[in-house]
């Protein structure tokens, strides 16, 4: 690919210069000139963008489609078609008018059942490993034992989320250089690394050194940066990951002997928040306890006099039946005799 790009350099190197000397030697020939350089600019272009291969992200973990859209193989009947990534069959199929008969998939790679009558004959890969980031994935037809160029190429790019960075400080006594270690892993691929001192000062040169490891097991990288300055104890240091195929940017900032600034104010607000309610619960229930004491006050006054109407009136009416209940006991009862 290098090599074809080296040499149409080098014809259009040419054919400019060669246009250029025509053009010194004709003058009136000067606007075909421009038309010619024009003309080899754009057709140099259309060649670039030819040679860009159309790549998908997949995220390791996660099923990815690599795209091939192909209508004019719906007029074939009894033809194969391959996947493969380089030189490795990933999938072979066989076509017969009888159906689609599957004879190698490596890694459960699929496409879909009705690719013969759509024309989506798209890869499907549950999974894949980061050792096959910018890997080449190409369709083609077998008829017999005669191969057909490449119908789809789709390149495969990976990539994986890091952890949240950690940052841990180590510091030294007075006068001496602090360390700072920023560690984060499980990510694809390599990330790149920043410190920022009290937000905006970039750390010394030499002052930083990153690490980038890729575990044995997930092909994943483990990175771990450290930082070594000479700062106050106060100093806020900062590190964020960047992973730009992810569009992911993580920090960790460490706010030095002052203590968090967001975490006291998230604390300050709380304990006003706390103190203030306190305060609202507590006039409520006096409030509530006065009301109350109110509430009964007033309803003893009330059975008092109503004690009290009622209570004269009920003398008043059992007074004279109590005289005449005297009387009656007080008259002597008649006897009867003989005579």
């Amino acid at each position: 690919m290098d090599l074809s790009l080296s040499s149409s350099l080098k014809r259009i190197i040419f054919l400019d210069r060669f246009c250029v000397l025509r053009a010194q030697k004709c003058r009136q020939r000067a606007m075909p000139v421009a038309l010619w350089r024009t003309g080899l600019l754009l057709c140099f272009l259309s060649f670039c963008s030819c040679l860009e291969e159309e790549c998908v992200l997949g995220v390791v973990g996660r099923p990815v489609s690599l795209p091939c859209l192909y209508p004019k193989l719906l007029s074939l009947v009894n033809f194969s078609i391959e996947w493969r990534r380089e030189d490795e069959v990933v999938l072979r199929s066989v076509w017969e008018e009888s159906g689609n008969v599957e004879e190698l998939s490596v890694n459960s790679a699929t496409i879909s059942d009705e690719a013969a009558l759509t024309g989506n004959f798209s890869l499907e890969l549950p999974t894949f490993d980061p050792d096959a980031h910018n890997t080449n994935y190409s369709l083609f037809i077998i008829s017999g034992k005669n191969h057909s160029a490449a119908l789809c190429t789709v390149c495969l790019r990976i990539a994986a989320s890091f952890s949240s960075p950690r940052l841990q400080r180590e510091d030294t006594p007075e006068g001496g250089e602090t360390a700072f270690f920023c560690q984060s892993s499980g990510g694809f691929p390599e990330p790149a690394v920043y410190w920022l001192i009290d937000y905006t000062e970039e750390p010394p040169e030499g002052s930083v050194r990153t690490m980038a490891a890729i575990l044995p097991d997930s092909h994943l990288y483990n990175v771990t940066s450290q930082l070594t300055v000479n700062i106050s104890k106060d100093s806020v240091v900062s590190c964020t990951i960047d992973n730009l195929p992810m569009n992911e940017t993580m920090t960790s900032i460490s706010y030095g002997a002052q203590g968090s600034p967001v975490v006291s104010r998230a604390s300050e607000a709380m304990w006003i928040f706390s103190t203030g309610l306190c305060a609202v619960v507590g006039v409520m229930v006096v409030a509530g306890v006065a009301y109350q004491i109110h509430l009964d006050r007033i309803s003893k006054r009330k059975k008092k006099e109503y004690q009290n109407q009622h209570g004269n009136r009920g003398y008043k009416r059992r007074f004279p039946y109590k005289e005449e209940t005297e009387t009656e006991v007080m008259k002597p009862e008649r006897k009867e005799t003989d005579v």
